[in-house]
């Protein structure tokens, strides 16, 4: 009798684990997941992973602004002099940058469409040949960087040596115009140099007229007077034939127009013939983009900015005055031919020695 209880027992909870009754079918349906129940309630609690990756990518943003801030805070209440560099250096960062993705713009539009750069208008040319420039002097900061731990002599040369090794962009508007000062200075130093070459070779002009016309011209230099466009353009064939033709210039004569270029003079003689000559060739292409532009389209920095290129110290003199010099500048680079490039390497002292500065 108790085995046969045992047994109907066991049959019972058996028959109702296979075949759940009405009580334990409606428990499991509240369980489920459909349609007549709607979305199950933890999904309202939990984001989608592309969502939760925003999120962290905000709430990351969002701190690292915070402790930025509190950084900048801190440098400016307790080191102010070192802030003021660090400042002056990540906004130098920040536009070296946008002038690296804007020449690669232009490169790749002169690829895709077949463009030569003396295609180019006047502001895309001059963007290039100046990011050229500052990246060939930033190169040599990047070859001593490499060694292990050289970063930190980087920065102290940096700090000690700002004008031989950093571009315009990480000086000081302060710092600016002293250095412009400066490499003026330099340049000039070899005005006279220039001249005396000039003087020099008057006998060795094969033509009378021109020996004449350059006797004129370098008598007018010495009296300290500015020579008119005519006087210069006067002497176009002298310069294109020997002496005074680019590829017959002498060592020192190069060495000088180097100097005045703001070029370096260290160079052999081939070099240096060949970067003057492709230096000029820019400055000839730069003109012509200019003239078709026209000098009202620039805003008082890019004349400035164009006048210095060219030999004149454009830092103290007003605005109107460096328009009009640089109106006689296309002048005469616009009336020249290939051959004659050498006047418009010696136009750098010839135009600017005796243009009358207003110092401030």
């Amino acid at each position: 009798m108790a085995l046969s209880r045992v047994c109907w027992v066991r049959a019972a909870l058996w028959s109702s684990a296979v075949a759940p009754g009405p009580f334990v079918a409606w428990r499991l349906q509240l369980g489920r997941s459909g349609p007549a129940w709607g979305a199950p309630g933890s999904s309202k609690l939990h984001l989608s992973p592309k969502a939760d990756v925003k999120s962290l990518i905000s709430y990351v943003m969002t701190k690292t602004r915070a402790i930025n801030g509190t950084y900048h805070r801190f440098l400016g209440r307790h080191f102010p002099r070192f802030y003021a560099l660090y400042t002056v250096f990540m906004k130098g960062i920040q536009m070296l940058w946008a002038d690296a993705k804007k020449a690669r713009r232009i490169k790749t539009n002169m690829w895709k469409h077949n463009i030569k750069f003396h295609q180019l208008s006047y502001r895309e040319m001059e963007h290039l040949r100046q990011f050229r420039r500052d990246i060939t002097k930033c190169l040599f900061i990047g070859i001593v960087s490499i060694p292990p731990f050289a970063n930190y002599l980087v920065f102290l040369l940096m700090y000690l040596f700002p004008r031989q090794l950093l571009v315009k962009h990480f000086w000081t508007p302060k710092q600016q115009i002293d250095f412009l000062d400066i490499y003026h200075a330099l340049r000039k130093q070899s005005h006279s140099e220039i001249m005396s070459y000039l003087e020099r070779v008057i006998p060795f002009v094969s033509e009378e007229k021109f020996r004449g016309h350059l006797t004129n011209l370098c008598t007018k230099m010495q009296s300290g007077t500015h020579p008119a466009v005519q006087d210069i353009l006067a002497l176009r064939e002298c310069f294109s034939h020997h002496p005074l033709c680019l590829n017959q210039l002498q060592a020192l004569q190069m060495k000088a127009l180097s100097r005045a270029m703001l070029l370096t003079p260290y160079l052999p003689s081939p070099l240096l013939r060949w970067r003057l000559k492709t230096h000029t060739t820019v400055i000839h292409q730069l003109d012509r983009a200019l003239a078709k532009l026209g000098i009202g389209q620039l805003t008082a920095q890019e004349v400035k900015s164009a006048c210095y290129l060219r030999g004149l110290n454009s830092t103290h003199i007003a605005e109107d005055r460096c328009r009009t010099w640089l109106g006689e500048w296309l002048q005469i680079s616009c009336s020249i031919r290939e051959p004659e490039l050498s006047l418009l390497l010696h136009n750098v002292v010839l135009l600017s020695t005796n243009y009358l500065v207003t110092r401030r």
